[in-house]
């Protein structure tokens, strides 16, 4: 059943409700967001899907969808207008910062409609988010320890034993038919731009290659790590994101990664201990389209570091962690897990978890000699409040944690318990709804950062390390 806008159904107690009317937009690569919507018209509420590629349409399709196939220039009038025509209360999407996103967004915020955004858990394995308007710096979490103390009171002791498995295999499946779907049907939405940074083609074959290769650079990373524990050296680590990661872009002034690595390994050379070593890890689902040692070899060379910096491609990021005298991120999930083990920790871009007493906050010159590990009172307070206002239990690409995931997101997305959470943000801010980082970032439709799916790039490489 269905409702239409402006209709109203009875709960389970009986008390009558208006429906809502919800909007989805991109989402996870997986069933997801079309289990969510069927569960959430069980509940008698509208739904409705945009799809904007071939490969949107293979995961949601039907009389509950429709298509838009013209340019990004003419979007935004055409989902303020969908809007209005369907009487829309909720819009729900993954990547708030994406460029068809942000346009609907703004224009969602015009008519005061509730946006909610998904991803990725900070907790994981098993955990995923569910905001209102946006992650990381778009979040509405508090910035202060008084603030995550105050959301932490009125939360329940976390349960973080993992519960369900995911499956990496349906992941890559259905990853690979949505892009590559997308790319060849491209002529049945003709004005559709990615926000993906290579073609996927390119992607896959590289992921592939270094997957293949992973026994073999697991090896040589432990061998690297055990022969600076076996001589008693003190390292840090720099935790590699993967370039096609739009948090990097989004929420942080850096366009790529070899921005943070020059930052990071200049300020190395100047103010870390003469006789300390920066381990560089490369993420472990980097597609390998950069040549990263030895782009990372000219940059150690360039900042006077040459023979301190290493670089490590596989191997176990936590075990480099267990022993390290902390970690460089740009806004990495991975900050979550250093502050849960006390590993100190410095924040180049915008990050939930950038909060004074559980990152650095003197810069990173600084950082080297001066850095303490986090407060461990504050850090689980900040775990107890995440893990009850921004996530829900499960997982995207398997059951039984997808179920789970989706019946946690229809409750969360059930008017009343939408407003009761964001009225325990605005008490944490102490009467004022906490207000993000940072605006919503500039879109990037154009450019090297979004080039047309129909082109295979070649990746470049400049040899000059001053242009790097």
């Amino acid at each position: 059943m269905r409702a239409m806008p402006g209709s109203s159904f009875s709960d389970r107690a009986g008390t009558a409700r208006p429906a809502q009317s919800f909007l989805f937009l991109q989402g996870p690569i997986s069933p997801f967001f079309r289990r969510l919507g069927r569960a959430l018209a069980a509940r008698g509420h509208a739904v409705l899907r945009v799809n904007l590629c071939a490969g949107d349409w293979v995961f949601w399709h039907g009389p509950d969808s429709t298509s838009y196939r013209g340019e990004l220039a003419g979007w935004g009038a055409h989902v303020g207008a969908l809007m209005d025509r369907r009487a829309v209360t909720d819009l729900v999407l993954l990547g708030e910062q994406r460029p068809y996103h942000v346009a609907a967004i703004a224009e969602a915020r015009r008519r005061g409609i509730t946006v909610t955004v998904t991803d990725y858990g900070y907790l994981r394995p098993d955990w995923i988010t569910l905001e209102h308007d946006g992650m990381s710096a778009q979040s509405h979490l508090p910035r202060t320890p008084e603030g995550i103390r105050a959301v932490a009171a009125d939360a329940p002791p976390p349960d973080l034993t993992p519960r369900f498995g995911d499956s990496f295999a349906a992941q890559a499946r259905w990853d690979v038919a949505y892009h590559l779907l997308s790319s060849l049907l491209w002529v049945l939405y003709p004005g559709y731009r990615s926000h993906q940074i290579h073609h996927p083609v390119l992607n896959y074959l590289g992921t592939g290659l270094r997957l293949l290769r992973r026994r073999r650079m697991a090896a040589r990373a432990a061998a690297k790590l055990a022969e600076l524990r076996a001589a008693g050296t003190s390292y840090w680590v720099f935790a590699m994101q993967m370039e096609v990661d739009y948090s990097i872009r989004a929420y942080s002034p850096f366009d790529d990664m070899t921005m943070p690595l020059r930052q990071t390994i200049g300020s190395f050379a100047r103010a870390a201990p003469a006789d300390a070593v920066l381990v560089v890890k490369l993420h472990p689902l980097d597609p390998g389209l950069r040549p990263w040692p030895r782009l990372i070899r000219q940059l150690a060379t360039t900042a006077g570091a040459a023979g301190r910096v290493r670089f490590v491609d596989g191997g176990s990021l936590e075990d480099m962690l267990a022993s390290a005298r902390g970690l460089v991120t740009v806004n990495s999930t991975v900050g979550v897990w250093a502050i849960r083990q006390g590993v100190r920790l410095c924040v180049l871009g915008h990050a939930l978890y950038d909060i004074p007493g559980l990152t650095f906050q003197g810069g990173l010159d600084r950082f080297w000699a001066e850095a303490a590990p986090p407060d461990p009172a504050l850090a689980a307070d900040f775990i107890r409040a995440i893990s009850d206002t921004i996530h829900i239990r499960g997982v995207y690409y398997a059951d039984p944690g997808l179920a789970e995931a989706v019946t946690a997101a229809a409750a969360r997305l059930d008017a009343a318990a939408s407003q009761a959470m964001a009225a325990r943000m605005v008490r944490a801010g102490g009467g004022a709804a906490c207000a993000p980082l940072v605006p919503a970032a500039r879109p990037r439709a154009t450019g090297p950062g979004q080039r047309d799916r129909r082109a295979l790039p070649v990746p470049a490489f400049d040899a000059n390390p001053q242009k790097l």
